[in-house]
């Protein structure tokens, strides 16, 4: 019951044949942790069942009818020495508790011989309390989990019944005879109790970030396609894992591509996540017109000896020292289509490719195209988990320039090589950092915090191995 592993999970069972971009995998290893917390909370659950008064008639030889009454029971303690959570592949999971101990006190009276009345306390140790329950997944309207208790099934092996106070040593003759009577009443309070501690869940987990906003141009989708997989070793959920703009959700025109996570166990949870997110990404950004960026001289470090003027270009190009004399310069660096990032056991690239239009600002602020120059770019990324985000940093490995148009007339290309990856490195390449360092969000649930992670680039993905805490 109290499944709390559950919120290791964030899943949502749907149906759908699309490849995920995301996917997660929560272990033995997690599953174990989320029964500890589980016993945890339903030690608590327990010590707050109310055993309603009741009362009833019984014949005890030699006295006659006895006629008694419970009132104020309480949970004083609760022992649950013996649990375990099972997977059941293709089906659910499912609980069991053996050999649980609850201690009750509570005030009793007795009225028998017809006039003879009497109360005092008691105290009842129910022994040998086993609980089996199953627990059932669905999606809300939201596509959020829901989870609720399919089945439940509890026992008392004993409830033993001592009596305090007055002549209790004479009821204590005719304590068997209401043992069964406490015993099915504790047995009747236990299954209610399974299943309102699973309902409980769902406020817990409808904190997943189903959308997950990242800025004010994305979010990430982190919505199931597809059931989780049960296995006898594992739980697998398959994520979207796909960048939207906010408010304007359009598909990009690629899919993701399948892919496994390998078979490793000694985390809590892996996460994998695929190229196409890192993609998805891309188009989104670029759709936004984020990938679009003005250089100008004051951005260029002032220790540096090349500066953004005709000046500095008309050493390569004596055409727009000639024409354009003595005037500050802008460059334009646009996406000509979307960035392509690839996976490659430890190795991270995007490739990009940007047109650079050059511009001579003229005194009255109106600008003068010189060139127009193609660059294809490769960077390789590192990326690294801070907190609940993944957060990532780039650096140029090579670049390559061709002369698209000239305003200027002929010129060898290769002689800006140096002035542009000159520029790549200090400005554009910052200006990158900067907004990876902000982080993207990862699939997360409630006050759920990751420990001792490690990331692995493989092929077409890379893989966050994890263990996991809650604060309850």
């Amino acid at each position: 019951m109290l499944i709390c592993f559950l919120t290791l999970v964030a899943l949502i069972p749907t149906s759908s044949s699309i490849n995920p971009g995301v996917k997660v995998r929560l272990t033995e290893k997690g599953l174990e942790y989320g029964r500890v917390l589980g016993m945890a909370a339903l030690q608590q659950k327990l010590k707050s069942i109310k055993i309603p008064d009741f009362s009833g008639k019984t014949r005890v030889s030699p006295i006659g009818k006895v006629e008694y009454s419970f009132s104020n029971i309480q949970i004083v303690n609760v022992g649950l020495p013996q649990s375990s959570v099972t997977l059941v592949p293709g089906t659910g999971v499912g609980m069991r508790i053996t050999n649980a101990v609850i201690n009750l006190n509570g005030n009793w009276r007795v009225k028998f011989l017809r006039w003879i009345r009497k109360s005092g306390s008691f105290s009842l140790n129910v022994n040998g309390l086993t609980i089996s329950t199953s627990t059932g997944i669905k999606s809300d309207a939201m596509g959020r989990p829901e989870v609720s208790s399919v089945n439940c099934a509890a026992s008392v092996g004993s409830a033993r019944v001592k009596f305090h106070g007055g002549d209790s040593w004479l009821y204590n003759l005719f304590s068997q005879s209401i043992d069964k009577a406490l015993r099915k009443e504790m047995e009747k309070k236990i299954c209610p109790l399974v299943s309102k501690a699973v309902s409980d869940l769902n406020p817990e987990l409808k904190t997943l970030n189903v959308v997950a906003k990242v800025d004010k141009h994305a979010e990430i989708e982190y919505s199931l396609v597809s059931s989780p997989t049960i296995s006898k070793p594992a739980i697998e959920l398959n994520l979207k894992g796909e960048f939207y703009n906010i408010g304007n959700h359009q598909e990009p025109p690629f899919t993701a591509a399948a892919f496994s996570l390998p078979q490793q166990n000694n985390k809590m949870l892996y996460i994998g996540i695929s190229a196409f997110t890192a993609n998805s990404a891309a188009f989104v950004y670029n759709r936004a017109g984020l990938l679009t960026l003005y250089i100008t001289d004051d951005m260029i470090p002032k220790s540096s000896p090349v500066r953004l003027s005709t000046r500095t270009f008309g050493v390569f190009i004596p055409e727009i020292a000639k024409r354009f004399p003595g005037l500050m310069m802008k460059l334009l660096v646009k996406a000509e289509k979307n960035p392509i990032t690839t996976f490659e056991p430890n190795n991270m690239t995007i490739q990009a490719t940007a047109a650079v239009t050059a511009y001579a600002i003229q005194p009255n602020g109106t600008l003068s195209p010189l060139f127009v120059l193609h660059l294809d770019t490769s960077v390789t990324a590192n990326m690294v988990v801070s907190g609940m985000k993944l957060v990532g940093k780039v650096g140029l490995n090579k670049m390559s320039v061709t002369l698209g148009t000239s305003y200027v007339g002929q010129f060898q290309v290769r002689l800006l090589d140096n002035i542009l990856q000159l520029l790549m490195k200090t400005v554009v390449i910052p200006i990158v950092n900067v907004q990876l360092a902000k982080g993207y969000p990862l699939p997360a649930l409630g006050k759920m915090s990751l420990q001792n992670t490690q990331l692995q680039v493989l092929k077409d993905f890379m893989m966050i191995g994890t263990d996991v805490q809650f604060k309850i």
